[in-house]
This record gives structure tokens, C-alpha cells and sequence, in this order.
């Protein structure tokens, strides 16, 4: 199995607002012909780490699947999970937005940026 993580993203309120309150998750299949199957992890950071997000998203070949998840949290992080076969056909990016859905740029995380590890 292929693990790829966003690391720990800090999220601490400026002015008393966090930057991000929502996090968007676009997964795309680059598979031809079979589905891909990516275990999605979100993660509340604090002296612990705790799960607060758990799914298992199936996509047929190329589709493109986007998820919303609650991220006004002080620190978070997101892994993913899919097949080592599979790492190569799925792309995934991680988007923080603010209430207002504008773009937070110092929460953005794209593929060339995720931690990538076999197990």
C-alpha cells in the first residue's frame, strides 16, 4: 500500500479567525480501464492526534471525485491510502478555503508536494 500525507498543516487564528474553516479534496483517476479505491484520513492535530475523518472513496477510470471536510481547527492533517499500483493513477490535491470559499494559498497541497511512502 502507497501512503501519502499532506504533513501537519498549522492553521492558527489571525486576529482571532483561522485562515482555513473548510478543506476541499479532489481526487482524480488517471486509470484507463480498472477503478482505484484511495483511503482518505483527515486528522485534528493538538498534543494529540486524533481522527476526524475517515473514508474510502471507489472511482471509476477517470473520474474526479470532490470532498468538503470541516478544517477550523488549530492543526490538521490529511493521509491517503490507495494500492502501490494505484499511486500512479490517481491524482490528488488538497485545497484550504476560508468561510467565504476564497483560496487559501498557504494551505494548498498538491501531488509534487505530499509525502509519499511504501509500505
Amino acid at each position: 500500500m502507497a501512503i501519502l500525507s499532506t504533513g501537519p498543516i498549522e492553521n492558527n487564528p489571525v486576529s482571532g479567525v483561522r485562515p482555513t474553516q473548510q478543506v476541499t479534496i479532489r481526487l482524480v483517476s488517471r486509470a484507463a480501464v480498472n477503478s482505484v479505491t484511495v483511503s482518505v484520513q483527515g486528522y485534528v492535530l493538538s498534543t494529540t492526534r486524533t481522527l476526524y475523518v475517515s473514508e474510502v472513496i471507489s472511482m471509476a477510470p477517470n473520474e474526479v471525485v470532490t470532498r468538503n471536510y470541516f478544517a477550523d481547527l488549530d492543526a490538521f492533517e490529511f493521509v491517503f491510502g490507495t494500492d502501490v499500483e494505484g499511486v500512479e493513477e490517481v491524482g490528488i490535491s488538497v485545497w484550504g478555503k476560508q468561510a467565504s470559499g476564497q483560496l487559501v494559498d498557504a494551505h494548498r497541497v498538491v501531488a509534487h508536494e505530499k509525502t509519499v511512502k511504501d509500505i
